[in-house]
Order: C-alpha cells, then sequence, then structure tokens
C-alpha cells in the first residue's frame, strides 16, 4: 500500500454555507456505498479543522472562542500549528491506510480567511503551511459559494469571533475562496451552496465519485 493510497476530500466555504452538512452527508453516503471512510477509530466521520486531536481542539477553542483577538500572523501560524498536528497524527497514517477522509476545512480556508480576508498574502500564508502540510493537499476539494448576506442569515444562536466579523470580513472570505479557485483549478471545483440540501447533496457526490473513480474506487 501506498504512502497516498487513500482519498483526501474536503468541504470550504464562508460561515453559513452548509459545508458542515454537506460533510456529513457526503460521509454518510460514501459509509453506505461500502468505502472505508473517516479515521479507522471513528469510521464514517467528518474530520473537523481546525481539531481533529487534542492539540488542534484545544488551538480551535483558542481561536474561536478565546478571549483574545490574535494578531493576524499569529492566527494564521497558529491554525498552520493546528493543521500540522493533524497532519501528524490522522491524514498521513489514514491515508496510507488507504481511508477516505472528508475534511469540513483544511489548508484553503487559511487561504481565504488569512491570506484574503486578513490580508496577509495567498502565497505568504501557503508558504507558513507548507512545512506543517509536509506535500500533503486535498485530492478534491469542494468549494460551496453563496452569498454572503444569505449565509449570516442562516448562521442561527451565538457567532464564534470568525462569524462575528461581520459582512464585509465575510465579502472577503468569499473572494478569498474564488482566488483559491483559480489558483488550483486541478482539484477546486465550485458548487453553488444556496440551493437546497438535497441538490447540493447531489453534485457534492457527483463530484467525489469522480475523484474516487480516478483512485479505484466506487463511491455512491
Amino acid at each position: 500500500m501506498s504512502a497516498r493510497s487513500g482519498v483526501l476530500i474536503t468541504l470550504e466555504g464562508g460561515d453559513g454555507c452548509g459545508k458542515s452538512t454537506q460533510a456529513r452527508l457526503l460521509c454518510e453516503r460514501l459509509s453506505a456505498a461500502g468505502l472505508p471512510v473517516g479515521p479507522t477509530d471513528a469510521p464514517g466521520a467528518v474530520v473537523r479543522e481546525p481539531g481533529g486531536t487534542p492539540v488542534g481542539e484545544a488551538i480551535r477553542d483558542m481561536l474561536l472562542h478565546g478571549p483574545y483577538a490574535p494578531d493576524p500572523w499569529t492566527e494564521a501560524l497558529l491554525y498552520a500549528a493546528a493543521r500540522a498536528e493533524l497532519v501528524a497524527r490522522i491524514l498521513l497514517p489514514e491515508l496510507s491506510r488507504g481511508r477516505v477522509l472528508v475534511l469540513d476545512r483544511f489548508v484553503d480556508s487559511s487561504l481565504a480567511y488569512q491570506g484574503c480576508a486578513r490580508g496577509l498574502g495567498l502565497d505568504e500564508v501557503l508558504a507558513v503551511n507548507r512545512l506543517g502540510l509536509r506535500g500533503l493537499l486535498p485530492d478534491l476539494t469542494l468549494i460551496l459559494d453563496m452569498d454572503p448576506a444569505e449565509s449570516m442569515r442562516r448562521l442561527g444562536g451565538e457567532h464564534d469571533r470568525m462569524e462575528a466579523e461581520g459582512l464585509g470580513f465575510q465579502r472577503d472570505v468569499r473572494a478569498g475562496f474564488a482566488a483559491v479557485a483559480q489558483r488550483f483549478p486541478e482539484r477546486v471545483r465550485v458548487i453553488d451552496g444556496a440551493r437546497a440540501v438535497e441538490t447540493v447533496a447531489r453534485d457534492v457526490a457527483v463530484a467525489a465519485r469522480v475523484t474516487l473513480a480516478g483512485h479505484g474506487l466506487g463511491g455512491g
């Protein structure tokens, strides 16, 4: 079994776009098709980012729910640190076992949020992530695109620190994801996330099926 016998699929988009729901539905569909989805010790599960490891969850809590607003570069480096831990502890080992991993966010979120919306630069943020990524990029990235005004209306209850940044910030994030899609057309697909959940799920499944077939796997 090769070092990359598994498949890495990431769901991306602005806050409130429905990516967490779509990641869960995709895992359910692929699991029902008999594929080895999720980490070995949590079959069928979505891997969330930042998070997925004890270190990553601690960083997630600090970044999204802590009382302090870090400098943008501090923020970018903390996300990169959580990601490096996830790559080392979960992603590379599970991909070497041939698992199909579905992630709720990955490096493209940093490119959109910190690189573009925070103004740090896409190339610069990608550069600080490279060592921790160890050459790992998704086989398929699905960006759920929608008007930020609508996605913000979808958000209910209390907002985390990123969600609370407001509409202008979310518009910059959307532009950031558009830049990511233009930069990495070989692996990124943009899907209209404003439609019915079932319609979006169908398009997500079709895109995933093409990628899985290219790796010799069937996919519901």
